[in-house]
């Protein structure tokens, strides 16, 4: 899949020889990833013979006022690239490489702790946590690593998920979010594909526990009937009974944003979103307080884009994060014409990663239909 890379800040500094060089500041998912100077990714792009960074970079200060681009990840498997990546993000807050511990929360809350560098990527931790769990490697595609803000009264956020060539150890500790951690989540939006992991003992532990959380969080809404029948089995620990129930709850397996507001049916209505198995479920409240129930079905949408507003500066140079300036905008069809619609969110970046999974994991299914009609290599 492809990732938000965008540059909207260059900053322009004095060197130790009288002159000035520029300092770009790099966000990865609206998240500060790190920042460096031309020079660097010039030399880099030297040895790489490569083109693409430095067209990133061109493209990124012309497209500041539009939004993110973003990159292909088939470049991004180059080990001489995660190496440059891996150092420009140490040396940016001024992390050295390191052993540590870090502390992994499971979708029950609990955490567990595993040893690590912290110049290992979220690829590897993974490798590190699913060992540790005894989770199938081959199922490795099917979770992630995902920075998580607790919240007040046993609320979560997710915030994004970490990318594979990202440092966990560096996100977790430049991360302005307060009380954040690291957690394990499944990362596939169509809640058929859990039959992809009903052989694995530990693979369904986890996601059982995911579907436990996600109705105590009220992510997923059972009815009074369904509630009953998931806490009676809940009580016989059937787990794969309680799995096969919850599927047909209404939002079961969805994300489910922080409070926002969008621009319709009018403009700042506040609105819950929750996106999972091809649409975009949004529950708007109007200015009358009335709650009205809008559903934006995936094979609609044309397209989609995030926008940052405002100003990325602060007096002590650039923001953390994005993500206070953030839109996102889709085109959508409907009554025979595309419209715009508009959702205000900090979390539009995880939206557009969360559509974006959407389609690959339709196309997970059909490659598995239909094995020699598509190529899912990098649909993850």
């Amino acid at each position: 899949m492809k990732m938000h890379f965008c540059i909207p800040v260059s900053q322009q500094r004095p060197d130790g020889l009288g002159g000035r060089y520029v300092l770009y500041s790099v966000y990865l998912d609206g998240f500060l990833f790190c920042r460096v100077r031309y020079s660097q990714l010039h030399r880099w792009n030297e040895q790489r013979n490569d083109y693409m960074l430095l067209l990133l970079i061109t493209n990124s200060c012309e497209m500041r006022e539009q939004g993110a681009v973003t990159v292909d990840p088939n470049m991004l498997r180059s080990d001489v690239f995660v190496d440059f990546l891996k150092l420009v993000q140490l040396d940016t807050f001024s992390i050295t490489t390191k052993k540590v511990s870090l502390d992994i929360f499971l979708p029950d809350g609990r955490s567990i702790k595993v040893e690590a560098l912290t110049s290992d990527t979220a690829e590897r931790v993974l490798e590190v946590v699913s060992h540790k769990v005894g989770l199938c490697r081959e199922l490795l595609g099917f979770f992630g690593l995902f920075l998580i803000q607790f919240c007040k009264e046993g609320k979560l956020s997710v915030m994004k998920k970490l990318v594979d060539f990202e440092l966990p150890y560096v996100s977790l500790r430049s991360s302005e979010v307060e009380n954040c951690g690291i957690g394990l989540r499944k990362w596939y939006l169509d809640p058929s594909l859990d039959s992809r992991l009903m052989d694995c003992r530990v693979a369904v532990d986890l996601i059982y526990m995911q579907a436990i959380q996600d109705i105590e969080k009220e992510w997923a809404k059972p009815t009074e009937e369904q509630k009953q029948k998931l806490e009676a089995l809940r009580k016989e620990d059937n787990q794969t009974k309680f799995l096969e129930l919850s599927q047909e709850v209404r939002h079961y397996g969805y994300v489910q944003l922080d409070p926002c507001t969008c621009d319709y049916p009018e403009p700042g209505c506040g609105a819950v979103i929750s996106v999972g198995n091809n649409e975009i479920s949004c529950c708007v409240t109007l200015p009358d307080n009335q709650t009205q129930d809008v559903i934006f079905q995936m094979n609609r949408v044309k397209c989609w884009q995030v926008t940052f507003l405002g100003s990325l500066l602060d007096m002590d140079g650039p923001q953390q994060t994005l993500n206070q300036n953030l839109e996102l905008r889709f085109q959508y069809g409907k009554d025979s014409h595309w419209q715009w619609f508009v959702i205000y969110t900090q979390q539009a970046f995880l939206l557009s990663s969360c559509l974006k999974k959407m389609i690959s994991d339709k196309m997970v299914k059909l490659a598995a239909e239909n094995p020699e009609m598509v190529n899912t290599e990098s649909l993850n």
